[in-house]
């Protein structure tokens, strides 16, 4: 989540030690995941990075660690961030009744998405899903725990997300739920066994093929990707009704939503398709 305090405020614990012009750069929100602050500092304060860290541990003492992101690097989108306070990367995030245990210096965990996840969280009773790019469980998890599907086929190809993937299977007690798989999938995605199929990840696009092979007919399929405003929603739709056309299927677009604003012009979205 990302938090503000509503009466005492990090410019008040820095105003002493702090100039005017250095006290209006402050980030005026960060992320707590578990117990480890996630925020972004700008150039500027680069020489009081460790005295906005310090301040932030005095603001939140239930918190270990403040981590500065700098950016989110590789396939893998791993943040590229550094300890500016505190000792300790490694947490248990709580959220929606799920537990999520993860290494905050090596592993994102979107704040935006949080809306997506619960709206997952409610649909699956009793089908058979396939979560491709299943991360650390995002969605896996909150599907398993609220909904109760038949089973979770949970594949992620990062070795490390997929060491917390397993772990959060037993941390949230769904191993009778969910099966972790372990690769690419363009490999390890199955054929024609799902009710439901989850593609949360935005390198999606080159993977369409395989999402819609996995869907029984009638079955949906969960597709993201980031899009210039231009596009939103047509280049998605475009290229789920392609992707189906070229294996002879067809499909229905049932919902379309703007998730998060995910850059400048950019968006990310989500689009839920019935595929034939």
């Amino acid at each position: 989540m990302i938090e503000t305090q509503a009466h005492t405020t990090l410019s008040d614990l820095l105003v002493k030690r702090f100039s005017k012009e250095e006290l209006k750069l402050l980030p005026k929100g960060w992320q707590i995941l578990g117990d480890i602050i996630i925020i972004s500092i700008p150039p500027q304060l680069e020489t009081r990075k460790h005295e906005i860290g310090e301040a932030l541990l005095q603001f939140y003492p239930r918190c270990k660690t403040v981590l500065r992101l700098r950016r989110i690097l590789g396939p893998y989108r791993e943040p590229d961030v550094e300890i500016i306070a505190g000792d300790g990367t490694e947490t248990i995030h709580k959220e929606n009744g799920c537990k999520f245990k993860l290494d905050a210096a090596k592993i994102m965990f979107s704040p935006g998405n949080l809306d997506e996840r619960k709206r997952m969280s409610m649909l699956g009773k009793d089908e058979i899903v396939v979560d491709m790019f299943a991360g650390i469980g995002y969605f896996s998890i909150p599907m398993a725990v609220h909904s109760r599907p038949e089973r979770i086929i949970a594949i992620e190809v990062n070795p490390l997300a997929y060491r917390y993937l397993c772990e959060n299977v037993k941390l949230n007690k769904v191993d009778d739920i969910i099966q972790p798989m372990h690769g690419d999938c363009a490999i390890k995605t199955p054929v024609g066994i799902a009710d439901r199929v989850i593609m949360g990840n935005f390198e999606a696009s080159h993977y369409l093929a395989h999402g819609i092979n996995a869907v029984k007919s009638g079955g949906i399929l969960h597709y993201h990707e980031t899009t210039p405003e231009k596009l939103v929603f047509d280049r998605p739709i475009k290229r789920i009704t392609s992707a189906a056309n070229e294996l002879g299927r067809t499909v229905k677009i049932q919902k379309r939503r703007k998730v998060k604003k995910y850059s400048p012009g950019v968006w990310h979205i989500a689009i839920d398709a019935q595929v034939f």
